[in-house]
């Protein structure tokens, strides 16, 4: 097994420094910040980016009624008649912006989620062994105002929602070394709070870090006697009802439901999916997501096992908002790095085809803004973002109806494509001493022209 030591001074290598190069970063910045200021103004009522914040209000009064013995899982959190569908873990988690009032709550909570993007996009080029200096911290921060135009990204800034924090977590989790003896509680406590990130352990399960596993269980089990101990008698109607009731979350054949039962409920115009075929298309996903992700990490690309994982959790989920996949943020931070990559090896054949991935995956996943100036769902005006609230003509409906997964199933088979025949030759010959692989879009060793 391939693994590069992400924390081995000798293997770093600098980000490019041609000014050239930094500079359309910077100006790319430039131009996501004005998009992002005109595309829906700031001051638009309601759709505006800051002006929302309907999730974290939800998290806030989930952990009010915990700090006043009132149930969570009984009534509406908030007059639109939102839900409370986290775990009671999460409640305890959410106590301190329950202490702040509303604005100051708000400002911090988005401010925390860009430092977590930041984090996120720094952690990344960190894992594919970039030095963490100033070029780096330029190019990161100007991969941050490009990705609040990521429709995942912005509608959780819109939203104030939570998964850009776990993602964060389960990263420094698992990007640290395999010989760390905590190694898995990141996802544990990940999982403590919202279930979806407990499916990291599967990853770890299959990769072989029992150890990891140990300690992920262990700590979500911690995080229910935590729950149980503050509010025993909801957490036992969490944990034995309202866990498995998917219908809290939204209606399945919601266009905005990126999974695969909002993709079989826009298939056959239903609200009520076959339940056959649904597991039997989530067999067929876990399979193809969990073998391109082992893969991968025996092939040394850690980043891309995790990007994969977490895009497989979100494709079987039974329901997975827009916002649930800002794995795309790490995915496109791989997708730059790819023809550095190429052109630090010498494979200028591969640096066009390289050149044209992250721009791909930013266009499928861009914001795609929908505006109706007359209205709808009783708004005047109305905005929707992403490919899949757009009305596109019917020839491309396969793709613009559910364009997340489609990014899921093309890097899954592309990881495959690449890694898969090098992977079934090594299970059948004797393992040969440890190398560096050398297919066309690995890591390559830091050789070549370089500034």
């Amino acid at each position: 097994m391939t693994i590069h030591d992400a924390t081995t001074p000798a293997t770093r290598i600098r980000f490019p420094t041609s000014p050239w190069l930094l500079a359309g970063f910077v100006v790319g910045a430039i131009i996501a910040v004005y998009v992002q200021l005109t595309i829906i103004p700031l001051d638009t009522k309601v759709f505006g980016l800051f002006e929302n914040q309907v999730d974290l209000r939800v998290y806030r009064q989930g952990a009010l009624h915990l700090m006043d013995g009132q149930p969570l899982y009984e009534a509406p959190m908030l007059r639109n008649g939102l839900l409370y569908t986290y775990t009671p873990f999460s409640a305890i988690v959410f106590l301190p912006f329950a202490w702040l009032d509303v604005p100051p709550a708000e400002l911090l909570w988005t401010a925390l989620i860009f430092a977590a993007l930041f984090y996120v996009i720094v952690a990344s080029f960190r894992s594919l062994r970039y030095r963490v200096d100033w070029r780096l911290l330029i190019v990161s921060a100007s991969l941050v105002c490009g990705s609040s135009l990521l429709e995942p990204v912005r509608t959780t800034i819109w939203y104030g929602q939570i998964n850009v924090f776990l993602m964060a977590i389960v990263m420094w989790d698992l990007l640290r070394p395999d010989g760390s003896r905590l190694k898995g509680i990141g996802v544990g406590i990940a999982a403590g709070v919202k279930l979806t990130p407990g499916f990291f352990i599967i990853y770890l399960a299959i990769t072989r870090r029992r150890q990891a596993v140990v300690v992920a269980v262990g700590t979500i089990v911690a995080t229910m006697v935590i729950g149980f101990l503050a509010t025993p008698g909801q957490s036992w109607k969490y944990w034995t009802d309202r866990v498995i009731n998917s219908d809290r979350v939204g209606p399945t054949d919601a266009p905005s439901n990126q999974s695969i039962t909002g993709a079989l409920a826009a298939t056959f115009r239903t609200a009520d999916p076959n339940q056959v075929l649904w597991a039997v298309l989530v067999i067929v996903a876990m399979a193809l997501g969990m073998s391109a992700a082992c893969v991968a990490h025996r092939h040394g690309q850690e980043l891309l096992a995790l990007c994969l994982t977490g895009m497989t959790a979100t494709t079987v989920s039974p329901f997975s908002w827009g916002h649930h996949w800002v794995w795309f943020v790490p995915l496109l931070v791989y997708l730059v790095h790819l023809p550095i990559a190429a052109w630090r090896a010498g494979r200028t054949r591969l640096l066009a085809v390289t050149l044209l991935l992250p721009a791909a995956l930013y266009a499928t996943v861009f914001v795609w803004r929908f505006h109706l100036p007359e209205g709808a769902m009783g708004f005047k005006p109305f905005y929707a973002t992403g490919m899949f609230m757009r009305p596109f003509p019917d020839w491309l409906e396969w793709f613009s109806s559910e364009p997340y997964l489609w990014v899921f199933g093309v890097t899954a088979t592309a990881t495959l494509i690449l890694w898969g025949p090098a992977e079934f030759r090594r299970s059948r010959t004797p393992k040969p001493a440890p190398r560096l692989d050398r297919s066309p879009l690995a890591d390559p060793a830091p050789v070549g022209p370089r500034r």
